[in-house]
């Protein structure tokens, strides 16, 4: 007997435990739906505390994990009595030991996992930055093939905490390319022989392991947080908090509210954000990404700029928002700017740049009195603890294997 099967969302097609990214009758997203339907935490550290909601057989046993803490002089500054901080990142002091500094982490390895025990072929992905680190890092660990394909602006982002391995393939885009001219490149390496497309949105495994910052929070708290922050990119951060609110209102011990999903996205690069103010499911993209490729070189947090996010498919981050009556936020980088001064200032360590705008949009909220003194949020910090974490170690670059000058290259000049 299996774990879980995998469920379409739009015409209800089951599949068993495979590595599936699609329906066969339809573009909607799948979701894995377990056969543990009351969480049962596993004596394990990080991630692997949560098999119970994870699409792997064997139990993870990496320390890599979110964590959740009360905060004390940020709530008191913002006149708040239950802010809980999800942090992902580095932060020994309180136990954090993600050494990629982001929440991405939280995706590979499950995935990794996911693929092992499924066919074992190597993986493709596209990534602006943070996801493509975070599976350099787990590739690393366990020798599964990587090939990484990045836009020119994710270079610098790509760096290990430990050697680099042969098993690690980087691929830079050139300059003028950007992170969807990545994607379009990832999936024609994926289609080569020996290849998988990590799937981004579509695969439950990123999901899922995504998903586990808010079974983290309810876990701790008691209970589901009343609103949920985070800055988002292609929204699927917000898609995966959802459905573990939804296996966690199925449980029956952690409330059956949903939280409220309260997402930001980085001004001037801001499609999602424009088309559910406008009301809209659908993404147009003259309206709500005008000159995109200007605005993603002009935004602040370059790593949330994705020209074809999982907003309006069947499951997708239209549907979350929907179903939570949820918010979202337009961020400057000014406002992100002034957010994470003062977050590092009060809570004592560093954040990147997504989740400043993550909790410029909490200030945001509070202005605009979107919460209340006494509700229970959940800010998600997606990343951070960059600049502890060399204190302890020397992150070492990743260097690339080859270059593209644009999506259409041939596949021969990049694979050797």
């Amino acid at each position: 007997m299996g774990r879980f099967t995998l469920k379409c969302l739009k015409c209800g097609t089951e599949y068993g435990e495979q590595y599936r990214l699609s329906c066969k009758n339809d573009d909607s997203l799948l979701r894995a739906d377990y056969y543990e339907k009351k969480l049962e935490l596993r004596a394990r550290p990080g991630i692997g505390r949560f098999h119970s909601w994870l699409p792997v057989r064997e139990e993870l046993t990496t320390e890599a994990g979110p964590i959740t803490y009360k905060s004390e002089a940020l709530a008191r500054e913002l006149g708040l009595s239950n802010l809980y901080i999800g942090f992902s990142g580095y932060w020994p002091e309180k136990e954090a030991l993600i050494k990629t500094c982001s929440f991405k982490e939280l995706e590979a390895h499950p995935t990794m996992q996911f693929l092992k025990e499924t066919g074992g072929k190597a993986i493709v992905l596209a990534s602006a930055g943070n996801t493509g680190r975070a599976f350099a890092h787990v590739s690393a660990l366990t020798g599964t093939d990587v090939y990484i394909v990045v836009p020119d602006s994710g270079v610098p982002k790509l760096w290990l905490p430990e050697e680099p391995t042969d098993s690690v393939h980087l691929i830079r885009m050139a300059p003028g390319n950007d992170y969807t001219d990545a994607i379009n490149l990832a999936g024609r390496l994926a289609k080569l022989p020996g290849m998988v497309s990590e799937g981004g949105a579509r695969n439950v495994a990123r999901r899922d392991g995504m998903g586990t910052v808010m079974v983290d929070a309810a876990v701790t708290i008691g209970k589901m947080p009343d609103h949920y922050f985070q800055a988002i990119g292609s929204g699927t951060g917000g898609i995966s908090v959802w459905e573990a609110a939804l296996r966690l209102q199925a449980d029956g011990r952690f409330g059956i509210k949903l939280p409220k999903l309260q997402l930001a996205q980085n001004l001037p690069f801001a499609p999602m954000y424009r088309a559910w103010e406008a009301g809209r499911r659908e993404i147009i993209p003259e309206l709500d990404m005008p000159d995109a490729k200007q605005q993603i070189a002009e935004t602040y947090a370059s790593v949330l700029t994705n020209r074809v996010p999982p907003y309006a498919v069947n499951g997708g981050l239209y549907d979350a928002l929907t179903d939570t009556d949820g918010l979202m936020y337009g961020i400057t980088r000014e406002e992100a700017l002034e957010a994470k001064k003062l977050f590092e200032a009060l809570e004592g360590i560093d954040i990147l740049p997504p989740s400043a705008v993550g909790a410029a949009s909490l200030l945001k909220a509070v202005d605009a009195g979107n919460v209340a003194k006494d509700d229970v949020i959940l800010l998600n910090i997606a990343g951070g603890g960059f600049e502890r974490l060399k204190e302890d170690l020397t992150p070492i670059p990743i260097a690339p294997v080859a270059t593209a000058e644009n999506p259409d290259v041939p596949l021969e000049d990049l694979i050797s």
